[in-house]
């Protein structure tokens, strides 16, 4: 018995160290760049040896993916929680906001640097955007169907609206001097997005 907790506080030990190289992995690709942050600064930052991260994830690679994959992870549950209660369209696209804005440094970075991110941290990307453009047009489709909004192909709905906060999160420094762009325009995207989509 004694043997099987020391194990299991090892493996909480395991997990708690991964959790947390997570989390100063996504702080330092946020706050300094994805590509100009290495494993040993991960490390530093963690306050672990390098070869710990090594003995987690593999690769730097392995890492970044993994990021990605709980960033990801935390904005659909945000969306499939308020999918589940029946929200509708508007619902979801604030809660899109909110999840980003939780990670905004971060998605930032994704968003600018994607482009010369590896292949597999790409297609971790595009999946997750694919996770939240169900999400988004299961309840475009609803409104659609309950004529709150115009009919319109979902791609385009779904483009248009990441368009838009792609535009202010990129340029954030033409908007805000720092701080959260989605913080100061969030709600004003939102409002003139429904609006064009709206009959």
């Amino acid at each position: 018995m004694g043997e099987e907790t020391q194990k299991s506080q090892r493996q909480i030990q395991k997990e708690r160290t991964r959790e947390r190289l997570i989390e100063t992995a996504m702080e330092a690709y946020g706050r300094y760049g994805i590509l100009a942050v290495t494993t040993a600064d991960i490390a530093r930052a963690s306050g672990v040896s390098h070869g710990t991260v090594f003995a987690h994830f593999g690769t730097q690679e392995a890492l970044l993916d993994t990021v990605i994959e709980a960033f990801g992870m935390r904005l659909s549950r945000r969306l499939h929680e308020l999918a589940a209660s029946r929200k509708g369209l508007r619902d979801i696209l604030s809660a899109h906001i909110q999840g980003l804005m939780e990670h905004e440094r971060f998605y930032t970075r994704l968003v600018t640097e994607r482009r010369l991110l590896p292949q597999s941290a790409r297609h971790t990307l595009t999946a997750i955007q694919s996770a939240i453009s169900f999400h988004i047009g299961q309840a475009a489709m609803e409104d659609m169907a309950a004529g709150r909004i115009g009919d319109y192909p979902i791609h385009l709905l779904f483009n248009t609206w990441v368009g838009l906060l792609h535009h202010y999160i990129v340029n954030s420094d033409l908007f805000v001097a720092e701080g959260s762009v989605l913080a100061r325009y969030g709600t004003d995207l939102l409002d003139h997005y429904m609006r064009l989509i709206t009959h």
